[in-house]
C-alpha cells in the first residue's frame, strides 16, 4: 500500500525527473546516481526497510505495491516522462509493472532483464529500453580482462568503442601517416597526454608510447585494434 505522498509526487514528474520502481542494487545505484546528477528521483519499493535506509537520499522514496494501477496513479506515475523498472527476482511483478508504464504512454520506460525470456517479454510489452545488467557488465569485464582494453563501451548496430594504450604501429606517427583507419578499420577520436586530460584526435596528431587513446568503430575490429603490441 502507498502512503499517501501525491502531492510531492505530482510535483517532481515532469522536466528533469525520473520514478525508479524497484530499489535494490541496480535500482538502488541507478537512483542514486541520478540524484547525483542533479536528476528528481521518485524511487517505489515494497520492502520498508530499503525506503528507511533512502528515505534522505532521493528525492522521494515510498514503499507501494507497483503492481497495482491505482497506487501508481496515486502517486502520479502516470504523470513522469521517464520510469525504469529496476526489479529483478519477482519477473510477475517486473512484466506487470511494465505493462502498467506502456499503458500510461509514459515516453520513454527502461526495464532491467535478468534473461533472455524475460527481455523479449519486456520488448513485446512495448517497453522502448531493455536492459541487462549483470549480462552487459560480464561482457564488457570479459573484454577488459582478456585484453589491453582500458574500459570498453559497445553499442547498437555493432559499434563500439575502446579505451587503450597505443599499438606499437602508431607510436610516433602522425595519425594521417599511421593511416589506422584504413589498415584496421578504426578511428582515433581521443587522446590523453600523461598528467592532461583527454583531447580530440586529429590528422596532425602525432601519437606517443605513454599516451592513452580511444577509438571507435566495427565491434569487432575495435577489439582487434585493442590487442595489437
Amino acid at each position: 500500500m502507498a502512503r499517501n505522498r501525491s502531492p510531492k509526487s505530482r510535483r517532481i514528474a515532469g522536466g528533469d525527473s525520473v520514478v525508479v520502481i524497484g530499489l535494490g542494487r541496480f535500482g538502488r545505484a541507478l537512483a542514486l546516481e541520478l540524484v547525483e546528477e542533479d536528476t528528481e528521483v521518485l524511487g517505489i519499493d515494497e520492502d520498508p526497510e530499503v525506503v528507511q535506509q533512502l528515505a534522505g537520499s532521493l528525492t522521494h522514496v515510498v514503499r507501494a505495491d507497483s503492481t497495482k494501477e491505482s497506487v501508481l496513479r496515486q502517486l502520479a506515475v502516470h504523470e513522469f516522462d521517464r520510469a525504469v523498472v529496476a526489479i529483478g527476482s519477482d519477473l510477475e511483478a517486473s512484466i506487470l509493472t511494465a505493462s502498467l508504464l506502456v499503458s500510461f504512454g509514459i515516453q520513454n520506460v527502461w526495464a532491467k532483464a535478468i534473461s533472455e525470456p524475460h527481455g523479449r517479454i519486456l520488448t513485446q510489452l512495448g517497453v522502448q529500453h531493455v536492459v541487462y545488467p549483470e549480462h552487459d557488465m560480464g561482457q564488457r569485464v570479459a573484454h577488459l580482462v582478456r585484453g589491453r582494453m582500458l574500459d570498453y563501451i559497445e553499442f547498437e548496430d555493432d559499434f563500439a568503442m575502446v579505451k587503450t594504450t597505443p599499438p606499437a604501429a602508431v607510436v610516433g606517427r602522425r595519425l594521417a601517416d599511421s593511416a589506422v583507419r584504413s589498415r584496421y578499420g578504426v578511428t582515433v577520436v581521443a587522446i590523453k597526454r600523461p598528467g592532461e586530460g583527454f583531447t580530440y584526435a586529429t590528422a596532425e596528431t602525432v601519437v606517443r608510447a605513454d599516451d592513452t587513446i580511444i577509438a571507435a568503430g566495427r565491434t569487432r575490429q575495435t577489439q582487434r585494434f585493442s590487442e595489437l603490441r
